[in-house]
């Protein structure tokens, strides 16, 4: 199956303009894989000094959507359908890292999992992990 070329999976991850206004980057991104960093700015906490859950959610969601559209038909498009958060442990630190891989991929859905992970002093924890279903549409579905 023929995959969007390099230069349109990058155009597509900094499509949104939220993505672009939370900082996150890309960092990586092979067929099934993708690999982002955020430098954590005041911006991303929450009232009591940990990273927002809607930062590592969002972080995850993105990242796991931008592997799944490594793997569509040229001309689709890739939303969420579903994903499942667990937050593991707060996350505060320098940055974020977040993997996301597609388990299976498929012609209408494909299932990701993300795990995002938080650097602090040089040490990389896991922070959260996310099971996400990605909806691939034709241009012009809904």
């Amino acid at each position: 199956m023929p995959v969007p070329d390099l230069a349109d999976l990058k155009k597509a991850f900094h499509a949104a303009a939220f993505i672009s206004e939370l900082g996150l980057e890309l960092e990586s991104i092979s067929a099934g894989q993708c690999v982002t960093v955020l430098e954590l700015q005041p911006r991303h906490l929450q009232q009591y000094g940990f990273v927002h859950a809607g930062v590592l959610a969002t972080m995850a969601d993105h990242t796991a959507g931008a592997a799944a559209f490594t793997l569509v038909t040229p001309g689709c498009r890739v939303v969420t359908a579903e994903f499942k958060i667990s937050m593991l442990r707060a996350a505060q630190g320098e940055k974020l890292l977040c993997r996301a891989t597609v388990l299976k991929p498929g012609r209408q859905f494909s299932f990701v999992e993300s795990e995002v992970s938080c650097v602090s002093a040089g040490e990389s924890r896991l922070v959260a992990k996310v099971s996400a279903t990605m909806a691939i549409l034709a241009d012009g579905r809904e």
